[in-house]
Protein backbone atom coordinates (compact mmCIF):
# COMPACT_ATOMS: atom_id res chain seq x y z
CA UNK A 1 0.00 0.00 0.00
CA UNK A 2 3.06 2.53 0.95
CA UNK A 3 4.87 1.44 -2.60
CA UNK A 4 1.78 2.62 -4.51
CA UNK A 5 0.69 5.97 -2.66
CA UNK A 6 5.00 6.46 -3.30
CA UNK A 7 4.42 5.80 -6.76
CA UNK A 8 1.13 7.73 -7.55
CA UNK A 9 2.78 10.97 -5.73
CA UNK A 10 5.74 10.75 -8.04
CA UNK A 11 3.74 10.59 -10.93
CA UNK A 12 1.94 13.31 -9.58
CA UNK A 13 5.17 15.06 -9.33
CA UNK A 14 6.07 14.44 -13.48
CA UNK A 15 8.77 11.88 -12.22
CA UNK A 16 8.87 8.38 -14.48
CA UNK A 17 8.21 4.98 -12.19
CA UNK A 18 11.67 3.95 -11.18
CA UNK A 19 13.09 7.13 -11.03
CA UNK A 20 16.35 7.04 -8.62
CA UNK A 21 14.69 8.02 -5.20
CA UNK A 22 11.67 8.77 -6.32
CA UNK A 23 12.38 11.96 -7.97
CA UNK A 24 14.20 15.31 -6.55
CA UNK A 25 10.69 17.05 -6.91
CA UNK A 26 8.83 14.63 -4.90
CA UNK A 27 11.02 15.59 -1.86
CA UNK A 28 10.27 19.17 -2.48
CA UNK A 29 6.31 18.12 -2.41
CA UNK A 30 6.05 19.88 -5.96
CA UNK A 31 3.88 19.03 -8.97
CA UNK A 32 3.07 20.26 -11.83
CA UNK A 33 -0.50 20.76 -10.57
CA UNK A 34 0.92 23.31 -8.26
CA UNK A 35 0.38 26.37 -10.32
CA UNK A 36 -3.03 26.43 -9.36
CA UNK A 37 -2.27 28.42 -6.42
CA UNK A 38 -1.42 31.59 -8.42
CA UNK A 39 -4.98 31.66 -8.30
CA UNK A 40 -5.23 32.42 -4.86
CA UNK A 41 -6.53 35.79 -4.31
CA UNK A 42 -4.37 38.04 -1.19
CA UNK A 43 -6.53 38.63 1.29
CA UNK A 44 -3.97 40.29 3.78
CA UNK A 45 -6.01 42.71 5.95
CA UNK A 46 -4.05 46.16 6.54
CA UNK A 47 -1.57 46.50 9.41
CA UNK A 48 -1.91 48.58 12.47
CA UNK A 49 -5.98 47.86 12.55
CA UNK A 50 -8.38 46.52 14.85
CA UNK A 51 -9.91 43.22 13.24
CA UNK A 52 -13.44 42.80 14.00
CA UNK A 53 -15.14 39.49 13.19
CA UNK A 54 -18.61 39.74 13.45
CA UNK A 55 -21.09 36.68 12.89
CA UNK A 56 -25.12 36.80 13.43
CA UNK A 57 -27.03 33.89 13.35
CA UNK A 58 -28.97 32.34 10.17
CA UNK A 59 -33.05 32.96 9.93
CA UNK A 60 -32.67 32.48 13.80
CA UNK A 61 -35.57 33.65 13.99
CA UNK A 62 -37.34 30.82 12.52
CA UNK A 63 -34.65 28.65 14.31
CA UNK A 64 -35.75 30.40 17.68
CA UNK A 65 -39.59 29.67 16.75
CA UNK A 66 -39.00 25.80 16.03
CA UNK A 67 -36.59 25.53 19.76
CA UNK A 68 -39.35 26.90 21.54
CA UNK A 69 -36.88 30.16 22.70
CA UNK A 70 -38.85 32.56 25.42
CA UNK A 71 -39.88 35.49 24.74
CA UNK A 72 -38.91 38.41 24.36
CA UNK A 73 -35.65 36.68 25.95
CA UNK A 74 -34.57 33.19 26.86
CA UNK A 75 -31.84 32.91 29.28
CA UNK A 76 -30.43 29.70 27.89
CA UNK A 77 -29.96 30.68 24.94
CA UNK A 78 -28.23 33.93 25.49
CA UNK A 79 -25.95 32.04 28.06
CA UNK A 80 -25.78 29.19 25.44
CA UNK A 81 -24.41 32.11 22.75
CA UNK A 82 -21.57 33.30 25.67
CA UNK A 83 -20.76 30.12 26.23
CA UNK A 84 -19.87 29.94 22.86
CA UNK A 85 -17.97 32.76 22.37
CA UNK A 86 -15.72 32.25 25.46
CA UNK A 87 -14.68 28.80 23.85
CA UNK A 88 -13.77 30.86 20.58
CA UNK A 89 -11.70 33.54 22.84
CA UNK A 90 -10.13 30.98 24.70
CA UNK A 91 -8.80 28.88 21.46
CA UNK A 92 -8.46 32.13 19.77
CA UNK A 93 -6.40 34.13 22.61
CA UNK A 94 -5.48 37.20 20.00
CA UNK A 95 -9.15 38.65 21.02
CA UNK A 96 -8.64 41.92 23.10
CA UNK A 97 -12.27 41.39 23.77
CA UNK A 98 -16.29 40.63 22.44
CA UNK A 99 -19.29 41.97 22.38
CA UNK A 100 -22.92 39.61 21.80
CA UNK A 101 -26.57 40.46 22.26
CA UNK A 102 -29.46 38.14 20.89
CA UNK A 103 -28.03 36.06 17.95
CA UNK A 104 -24.68 37.69 17.23
CA UNK A 105 -21.10 38.25 18.48
CA UNK A 106 -18.22 40.19 17.92
CA UNK A 107 -14.54 39.34 18.07
CA UNK A 108 -12.05 42.06 18.30
CA UNK A 109 -8.48 40.90 17.71
CA UNK A 110 -5.41 42.82 18.57
CA UNK A 111 -3.99 45.65 16.41
CA UNK A 112 -0.56 43.81 16.18
CA UNK A 113 -1.92 40.46 15.66
CA UNK A 114 0.05 38.12 13.64
CA UNK A 115 -2.25 35.00 13.66
CA UNK A 116 -2.71 33.61 10.50
CA UNK A 117 -0.97 36.05 8.74
CA UNK A 118 -3.77 38.35 8.94
CA UNK A 119 -5.88 36.60 6.62
CA UNK A 120 -9.12 37.65 6.91
CA UNK A 121 -10.16 34.21 5.36
CA UNK A 122 -8.42 32.69 8.15
CA UNK A 123 -9.56 35.01 10.96
CA UNK A 124 -13.39 34.64 9.85
CA UNK A 125 -13.80 30.56 8.84
CA UNK A 126 -11.89 30.32 12.47
CA UNK A 127 -14.00 31.87 14.10
CA UNK A 128 -17.33 31.14 12.55
CA UNK A 129 -16.91 27.38 12.30
CA UNK A 130 -15.27 27.54 16.21
CA UNK A 131 -18.24 29.09 17.16
CA UNK A 132 -20.56 27.07 15.33
CA UNK A 133 -19.29 23.82 16.79
CA UNK A 134 -19.71 24.89 20.06
CA UNK A 135 -23.05 25.52 20.11
CA UNK A 136 -24.20 22.29 18.91
CA UNK A 137 -21.53 20.76 21.58
CA UNK A 138 -22.61 23.02 24.49
CA UNK A 139 -26.25 23.04 23.62
CA UNK A 140 -27.53 20.25 25.65
CA UNK A 141 -25.96 21.99 28.73
CA UNK A 142 -28.26 24.72 28.18
CA UNK A 143 -31.06 23.21 26.50
CA UNK A 144 -31.74 19.68 28.94
CA UNK A 145 -35.33 19.12 27.85
CA UNK A 146 -35.23 20.57 24.18
CA UNK A 147 -33.76 18.79 21.43
CA UNK A 148 -31.37 20.04 18.80
CA UNK A 149 -33.97 19.78 15.62
CA UNK A 150 -31.12 20.82 13.41
CA UNK A 151 -27.64 22.54 13.36
CA UNK A 152 -28.03 26.43 13.22
CA UNK A 153 -25.86 28.51 11.23
CA UNK A 154 -23.82 31.58 11.11
CA UNK A 155 -22.39 34.12 8.71
CA UNK A 156 -19.48 35.96 9.30
CA UNK A 157 -17.78 39.41 7.99
CA UNK A 158 -14.75 41.04 8.87
CA UNK A 159 -14.66 45.41 9.56
CA UNK A 160 -11.43 47.25 9.83
CA UNK A 161 -11.04 49.97 12.45
CA UNK A 162 -7.98 51.54 12.55
CA UNK A 163 -8.02 53.94 15.75
CA UNK A 164 -9.13 53.30 18.98
CA UNK A 165 -11.99 55.70 18.95
CA UNK A 166 -13.13 54.12 15.60
CA UNK A 167 -13.62 50.75 17.87
CA UNK A 168 -15.24 51.90 20.61
CA UNK A 169 -17.55 53.89 18.52
CA UNK A 170 -18.16 50.62 16.83
CA UNK A 171 -19.01 48.31 20.10
CA UNK A 172 -21.28 51.51 21.11
CA UNK A 173 -23.08 51.10 18.39
CA UNK A 174 -23.72 47.43 18.77
CA UNK A 175 -24.98 47.86 22.66
CA UNK A 176 -27.29 50.93 21.44
CA UNK A 177 -28.77 48.52 18.76
CA UNK A 178 -29.43 45.95 21.78
CA UNK A 179 -31.13 48.38 23.59
CA UNK A 180 -33.05 49.87 21.10
CA UNK A 181 -34.34 46.32 20.41
CA UNK A 182 -34.65 44.80 23.36
CA UNK A 183 -36.61 47.66 24.49
CA UNK A 184 -38.89 47.36 21.34
CA UNK A 185 -38.92 43.67 21.90
CA UNK A 186 -40.00 43.44 25.53
CA UNK A 187 -42.87 45.74 24.72
CA UNK A 188 -44.43 43.85 21.74
CA UNK A 189 -44.15 40.66 23.67
CA UNK A 190 -46.31 41.97 26.58
CA UNK A 191 -48.81 43.48 24.25
CA UNK A 192 -48.90 40.13 22.50
CA UNK A 193 -48.69 37.85 25.45
CA UNK A 194 -50.33 39.83 28.17
CA UNK A 195 -52.87 42.50 26.33
CA UNK A 196 -53.34 39.36 23.76
CA UNK A 197 -53.01 41.43 20.82
CA UNK A 198 -51.81 39.59 17.56
CA UNK A 199 -48.48 40.53 16.13
CA UNK A 200 -50.01 42.59 13.39
CA UNK A 201 -51.86 44.43 16.21
CA UNK A 202 -48.75 44.90 18.47
CA UNK A 203 -46.67 46.51 15.42
CA UNK A 204 -49.27 48.94 14.49
CA UNK A 205 -49.58 49.96 18.18
CA UNK A 206 -45.69 50.69 18.59
CA UNK A 207 -46.03 52.25 14.75
CA UNK A 208 -44.20 55.72 15.46
CA UNK A 209 -43.40 55.40 18.96
CA UNK A 210 -40.12 56.77 20.39
CA UNK A 211 -38.42 55.12 23.70
CA UNK A 212 -40.16 57.37 26.47
CA UNK A 213 -43.53 56.12 24.73
CA UNK A 214 -42.60 52.33 24.90
CA UNK A 215 -41.29 52.78 28.28
CA UNK A 216 -44.47 54.84 29.37
CA UNK A 217 -46.57 52.03 27.75
CA UNK A 218 -44.53 49.51 29.85
CA UNK A 219 -44.95 51.35 33.26
CA UNK A 220 -48.95 52.28 32.70
CA UNK A 221 -50.01 49.17 31.18
CA UNK A 222 -47.86 46.07 32.45
CA UNK A 223 -46.46 48.18 35.63
CA UNK A 224 -42.64 47.17 34.37
CA UNK A 225 -39.82 49.74 34.81
CA UNK A 226 -37.66 49.19 32.01
CA UNK A 227 -34.51 49.97 33.80
CA UNK A 228 -34.89 47.30 36.53
CA UNK A 229 -34.90 44.84 33.68
CA UNK A 230 -31.41 42.37 33.81
CA UNK A 231 -28.96 44.23 32.52
CA UNK A 232 -27.68 41.37 30.18
CA UNK A 233 -31.12 42.00 28.23
CA UNK A 234 -30.34 45.69 28.00
CA UNK A 235 -26.89 45.97 27.81
CA UNK A 236 -25.16 42.64 26.36
CA UNK A 237 -22.34 40.87 27.24
CA UNK A 238 -19.16 41.83 27.39
CA UNK A 239 -16.11 39.68 27.58
CA UNK A 240 -12.85 40.69 28.73
CA UNK A 241 -9.96 39.05 29.89
CA UNK A 242 -9.32 38.94 33.90
CA UNK A 243 -7.27 37.24 36.06
CA UNK A 244 -9.12 35.35 39.10
CA UNK A 245 -7.95 33.40 41.95
CA UNK A 246 -8.91 29.63 41.93
CA UNK A 247 -9.00 27.65 44.90
CA UNK A 248 -8.24 23.61 43.87
CA UNK A 249 -7.76 20.89 45.95
CA UNK A 250 -4.46 18.55 45.44
CA UNK A 251 -3.10 15.70 46.90
CA UNK A 252 0.40 16.10 48.50
CA UNK A 253 2.72 14.28 50.61
CA UNK A 254 4.23 15.81 53.71
CA UNK A 255 7.36 15.42 55.05
CA UNK A 256 7.45 12.44 57.65
CA UNK A 257 4.20 11.21 56.76
CA UNK A 258 3.66 8.26 54.45
CA UNK A 259 -0.13 8.97 53.13
CA UNK A 260 -1.29 11.81 50.96
CA UNK A 261 -3.26 14.77 51.99
CA UNK A 262 -5.50 16.72 50.20
CA UNK A 263 -4.77 20.81 50.60
CA UNK A 264 -6.39 23.01 48.87
CA UNK A 265 -4.15 25.89 46.71
CA UNK A 266 -5.08 29.13 45.22
CA UNK A 267 -4.06 29.53 41.82
CA UNK A 268 -3.97 32.69 39.38
CA UNK A 269 -5.15 31.85 36.11
CA UNK A 270 -6.23 34.03 33.27
CA UNK A 271 -10.05 33.66 32.29
CA UNK A 272 -12.55 34.89 29.55
CA UNK A 273 -14.84 36.52 31.84
CA UNK A 274 -18.59 38.30 31.13
CA UNK A 275 -19.71 41.37 32.06
CA UNK A 276 -22.74 43.29 31.87
CA UNK A 277 -22.16 46.77 31.83
CA UNK A 278 -21.72 50.18 29.75
CA UNK A 279 -19.55 50.43 27.24
CA UNK A 280 -20.57 53.37 25.55
CA UNK A 281 -19.26 56.01 28.20
CA UNK A 282 -15.81 56.37 29.16
CA UNK A 283 -15.80 54.62 32.53
CA UNK A 284 -15.31 50.97 31.12
CA UNK A 285 -12.38 52.05 29.27
CA UNK A 286 -11.41 53.94 32.09
CA UNK A 287 -11.36 50.49 34.38
CA UNK A 288 -9.78 48.37 31.78
CA UNK A 289 -7.18 50.48 29.78
CA UNK A 290 -4.97 47.07 28.99
CA UNK A 291 -7.86 46.48 26.45
CA UNK A 292 -6.66 49.23 23.94
CA UNK A 293 -3.43 49.23 25.00
CA UNK A 294 -0.58 48.99 22.51
CA UNK A 295 1.47 46.32 23.68
CA UNK A 296 -1.66 44.04 25.25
Amino acid sequence: MLRCCRAAAAIAAGCAPGSPRGCRGLAMAKSKFEYVRDFEADDTVLPNCWIVVRLDGRNFHRFSEQHEFKKPNDDRALQLMTKCAQTVMQELEDIAIAYGQSDEYSFVFKKKSRWFKRRASKFMTHVVSQFSSSYVFYWKDYFKDQQLLYPPGFDGRIVLYPSNQNLKDYLSWRQADCHINNLYNTVFWMLVQRSGLTPVQAQERLRGTLAGDKNEILFSEFNINYNNEPLMYRKGTVLIWQKVNEVITKKIKLPKEEEEKEVEVTRTKTKVVPLHCDIIGDQFWEEYPEILAEDS
